[in-house]
């Protein structure tokens, strides 16, 4: 904790938000949590799985109403026990694919485990007791079931096909069809789930879970922006999920981007990756703003923050290519605590978009595909925030001032070079 507050010292607002996260008192909806752990064992313990295997998605779970929270911990454990088959390298294929095209049938089987993982597999042991898992989701209510069962069937199979060759190149994903697809079935399919276990618990309007697309891009959001920002390290773990069709116009093999005589076309293969996924922001605006329940709103905002301020970081910085970037404790406790109505969700996205702008470099070949997608996430947030207007002009100043000094800068180079 100390490491912490020391790297926020100079950040007094996230100085103050550090401390009132360690200090504030727990809910009520931690507390009737709480209540239900210490009466159910079973429960009690896929719980403490949640925890071992995220402990960040833990805490925003364990913030939803009762009438939500344990069918969406299920809906993480199964899928988490989903990905751990399809991530451990050490599976025979053949094995892995069987599993993978029936884990929807086998959260049904009571007294199901597996302990055929790899020693190093790092979420191991939620397979070798996933009978517990297994006893409580059976304990849902049928309509939870469904979802999850659907939704596990869908990523399975989507998974199986990638491992056996299907939208990839060896062991790269090749187009930018194939990169969404991808993204589909390990994030986007996660956006369906949520929205139908939205739908079904009674808290939102099923309209929320209609609308495929929103649901889908939230996913992709998220998916896309870790992807950045883990190059280095799939890199050295043999794995490549940036799409050819994109990084090839930039270097003749992935690896290329860390050699220093490779930096600035590094730099433009990042603001490409960079512009694919800012394209998806006025669709997770769209979806937050239909969202009325605070406990799920706050569920759902708060990982699409942690995005944005991730992609700013990433943006336009070289260390991606070299080490794993993250933002700051600190800031990470400032967005949760802000990240509680739309107001301050547009804010924030503003504030990060501003910080993109500013980096946004004229000689960059992506510069102005990148200047117009900030523009639709102002504009969305103009025409869709009304009462906001006056604020609106204010920030849209800010945040298009460097994109016209940089056109016009582009226009004075470009007098130079033909005179």
């Amino acid at each position: 904790m100390l490491s912490v507050l020391l790297e926020s010292i100079t950040r007094p607002d996230e100085f103050k938000a550090l401390l009132s996260y360690k200090f504030a008192g727990k809910s009520t909806n931690k507390l009737s949590h709480q209540k239900a752990l210490a009466a159910d064992s079973g429960k009690a313990k896929c719980y403490f799985y949640l925890n071992m295997t995220s402990r960040s998605f833990a805490a925003v779970i364990q913030e939803l109403d009762d009438d939500l929270r344990d069918a969406i911990c299920l809906f993480y454990l199964v899928l988490r026990g989903l990905d751990t088959i399809e991530d451990d390298m050490t599976l025979d294929l053949d094995r892995k694919v069987e599993l993978l095209r029936s884990f929807d049938t086998i959260i049904y089987q009571k007294g199901w485990t597996f302990t055929e993982n790899g020693p190093n597999e790092k979420d191991r042991e939620l397979l070798v007791h996933f009978d517990v898992v297994i006893d409580e989701f059976l304990k849902l209510k049928p309509g939870f079931q469904t979802v999850i069962a659907d939704i596990t069937k869908k990523m399975g199979n989507g998974m199986a096909d990638y491992a056996t060759g299907e939208h990839r190149v060896n062991t790269s994903v090749a187009t930018i069809k194939d990169f969404d697809l991808y993204c589909h079935y390990v994030a986007g399919l996660v956006g369906y789930g949520l929205s139908d276990l939205f739908a079904a618990s009674g808290l939102e309007d099923p309209s929320i879970a209609k609308n495929t697309t929103l649901s889908n891009n939230m996913g992709l959001f998220l998916q896309k922006t870790n992807i950045i920002r883990d190059y280095r390290e799939d890199l050295d773990d043999g794995r490549q999920f940036w799409p050819k069709e994109i990084w090839g116009d930039y270097a003749d093999n992935f690896g290329d981007f860390i050699h220093p005589e490779n930096k600035e076309k590094a730099r433009a293969c990042l603001s490409a990756m960079v512009l694919n996924v800012l394209e998806l922001i006025p669709d997770v605006l769209t979806y937050l703003s239909k969202l009325q329940n605070q406990s799920v709103f706050n569920f759902c905002a708060i990982p699409q923050v942690m995005a944005i301020s991730t992609l700013a970081l990433v943006f336009n910085n070289m260390d991606v290519f070299h080490r794993n970037v993250k933002i700051r404790k600190g800031e990470a406790v400032k967005l949760i605590l802000a990240s509680t109505n739309m107001d301050n969700v547009i804010a924030i996205f503003r504030e990060y978009i501003h910080v993109i702008s500013k980096k946004n470099d004229p000689t960059d070949p992506n510069f102005m595909k990148i200047s117009m997608a900030i523009g639709k996430t102002e504009q969305w947030i103009t025409a869709n925030i009304p009462t906001k207007q006056t604020v609106a002009r204010r920030s849209s100043l800010h945040v298009f001032l460097p994109i016209l000094v940089g056109l016009i800068g582009m226009m004075v180079m470009q007098y130079f070079k033909t005179n």
